[in-house]
């Protein structure tokens, strides 16, 4: 299975919407349902964004898009009154988000791949922890970024469009410091 990671182009804006409208269609009501909605999370105008600024990374197979992540500064609320293991000011920390892969993908180590490849560029880029939520009910993406060496911090109860206010487990990988 060969597979490129590449940073999104605003010609890939509907094929990345169609990529999470079929994840979330596919995954509602499962037991690994990530509470997405369309159009409320990832919103339209997140994803433009992401891509503007160069923060959406896509995964292709096939010419097709299999997954697809944003690594950016901006965090949730609660995040700061959390006790990090690293001390890191907004600039030096990466937050991870909207990290999906297409369900006829799923446990192929594509989402290994992807976590993967963000470490590596977050460390290349001087940044000092990549930090992460996961939804408490999500095993799967837990077990995941336990066995790539995250460090479980915390579990607050987060507020967003899609989900409501949720218990959300929050995740830190210390890198290089």
């Amino acid at each position: 299975m060969q597979m490129a990671i590449i940073a999104a182009k605003h010609d890939c804006f509907e094929g990345i919407m169609e990529f999470y409208y079929d994840l979330i269609d596919t995954m509602q009501n499962t037991e690994f349902d990530p509470g997405w909605e369309r159009d409320i999370y990832p919103t339209r105008e997140f994803i433009q964004n992401s891509i503007q600024h160069g923060e959406l990374f896509i995964v292709l197979l096939n010419d097709g898009i299999v997954g697809a992540m944003v690594m950016n500064h901006e965090c949730a609320d609660g995040y700061g009154s959390v006790q990090w293991k690293i001390k890191a000011n907004k600039n030096e920390a990466v937050v991870l988000h909207t990290l999906g892969v297409s369900p006829r993908y799923q446990g192929k180590g594509v989402a290994k791949k992807m976590v993967a490849y963000a470490i590596k560029a977050c460390a290349e880029n001087g940044i000092k922890a990549l930090r992460l939520d996961v939804l408490a009910s999500n095993i799967p993406a837990q077990k995941l970024y336990a066995g790539m060496g995250f460090i479980y911090i915390d579990k607050i109860r987060i507020y967003y469009e899609d989900t409501g206010l949720m218990d959300f487990l929050l995740y830190e990988l210390p890198l290089g410091v």
